[in-house]
């Protein structure tokens, strides 16, 4: 016979910083939502960021990777007061519980300049990360107008620690592909020796870019830098 676990709710915490949301848990929170009942669904979403480069004598462009984006996470959260639910019903309405879980996940705190890093706890999931957009719904009313039933919809964006975000990425490795901007007095060997730490390799990232005059850079445009070939060393 199957066993099944615990009923696990699920849980937001907020924390002051990155770094502590990373590596704090329930007690080290400065503020805590438990959802009234759990979702049925959620969406994960994960995308990648390219740009296109277009080598000499091509006709068509090649998407280039650039970088990994932050994984992005949905949820709708119910607040209801009818009783119906938890068999508590309240005559105070939801919205008092709405706008605290409002300001736990938008709210500016002049203290740290911006909102709290959240940590989204539930099975399997630990999603570390911000709010980056809330839309409520009231669906049921008293008949004063005080709300009794609301759907919240909340999407989140994944962050990491600066440190930890820097080690795992590492993107100053001549082995990346690099994208760069020129600015004004840029050159291109200089760019190559930022990127590669060799100058010498500009010619091969003038080719690649499709430049016909490696001098006649202008700013705002942008320059792939390649990976460096494991033999050889040349892009």
């Amino acid at each position: 016979m199957a066993t099944q676990g615990k009923l696990e709710k699920m849980l937001i915490l907020a924390f002051d910083t990155a770094s502590a949301a990373e590596n704090g848990g329930k007690l080290d929170a400065k503020g805590r939502f438990e959802a009234l009942i759990n979702p049925e669904t959620y969406t994960l979403e994960y995308k990648v960021k390219t740009a296109e480069g277009q080598g000499q004598g091509s006709s068509g462009a090649q998407q280039k990777f650039a970088y990994t984006m932050p994984e992005e996470l949905s949820f709708e959260f119910l607040f209801d007061s009818t009783g119906i639910i938890d068999g508590k019903p309240s005559k105070d309405g939801v919205f008092d519980q709405v706008d605290a879980f409002r300001k736990l996940l938008t709210e500016y705190r002049p203290d740290s300049h911006e909102p709290f890093h959240l940590k989204l706890i539930w099975g399997n999931l630990i999603f570390k990360g911000r709010a980056i957009e809330l839309g409520i719904t009231y669906k049921l009313f008293n008949p004063d107008g005080q709300p009794i039933r609301a759907l919240a919809r909340a999407k989140f964006k994944g962050s990491i620690e600066e440190q930890k975000r820097i080690a795992k990425e590492d993107r100053r490795s001549p082995d990346l592909t690099h994208i760069r901007t020129v600015r004004g007095g840029d050159k291109l060997p200089l760019m190559c020796f930022a990127v590669y730490g060799d100058a010498r390799h500009y010619l091969d990232v003038a080719r690649v870019n499709g430049l016909a005059d490696f001098r006649a850079l202008v700013p705002g445009q942008q320059l792939l830098f390649p990976p460096l070939r494991k033999a050889g060393g040349t892009p």
